[in-house]
């Protein structure tokens, strides 16, 4: 006979971070891909991640024709000027990088996700005030344009619908951390109420609806 071992395996006690992670893992929002399309201030970027880790938006992809981004994620980790701004958000998020817009559709296409655009002005076929819309489809992707030129006519195309902030004031817009902030929060929200309300998996209606 084998003797058996008397003595228990001692766990180590889980990290504070560890801890934080087990507690948000419900508050993730699963395929949910936030995406910047050709951004030229790298603070914006930076900011912009915080606010996906922040809301717990799943991924951000970046389309990066200049390449002024490594394409390697732990090297973007890294990057100094990522980590400031976003106050090391970089380090607990995943960005990929694409060369093109149109790159970026064919990736989301092959694996079935539905696009929206933001912009602050009708485009499109499809448009619909951010209040106003529904974000439970079960792949979602929403775009944001570049700080001075928006979104692309290609995006428009592709996507299934042009989303806008209702504005107040004289101003027509807000700036790409701001609006990606704002867009994110609500679209989060609905995501996770119906993940809680969903978690046997029914399918979720694959069109941006309006009231």
């Amino acid at each position: 006979m084998t003797k058996e071992k008397s003595n228990t395996e001692i766990k180590e006690p889980k990290s504070d971070l560890r801890k934080r992670a087990d507690k948000i893992r419900d508050l993730r929002c699963e395929n949910l891909i936030a995406v910047l399309e050709e951004p030229t201030d790298i603070k914006n970027i930076g900011t912009v991640v915080r606010n996906i880790n922040a809301l717990g938006v799943e991924k951000l992809y970046i389309i990066d024709s200049k390449k002024r981004l490594p394409t390697d994620w732990e090297e973007m980790r890294e990057r100094k000027s990522l980590l400031k701004p976003s106050v090391s958000a970089i380090k607990w998020s995943f960005v990929k990088t694409f060369e093109s817009t149109e790159e970026c559709f064919e990736h989301l296409e092959n694996k079935r996700y539905i696009s929206i655009v933001t912009s602050p002005h009708i485009k499109g076929q499809n448009n619909t005030f951010l209040h106003n819309g529904n974000y439970t489809q079960k792949r979602l992707a929403v775009w944001f344009g570049n700080e001075s030129r928006g979104i692309s006519d290609f995006a428009v195309k592709k996507s299934n619908a042009c989303v806008q902030i209702e504005m107040a004031g004289i101003i027509e817009s807000l700036n790409l951390a701001t609006s990606t902030g704002i867009v994110l929060y609500e679209i989060t929200k609905q995501r996770r109420q119906y993940q809680r309300e969903n978690k046997r998996g029914r399918k979720i209606d694959p069109k941006v609806t309006t009231e």
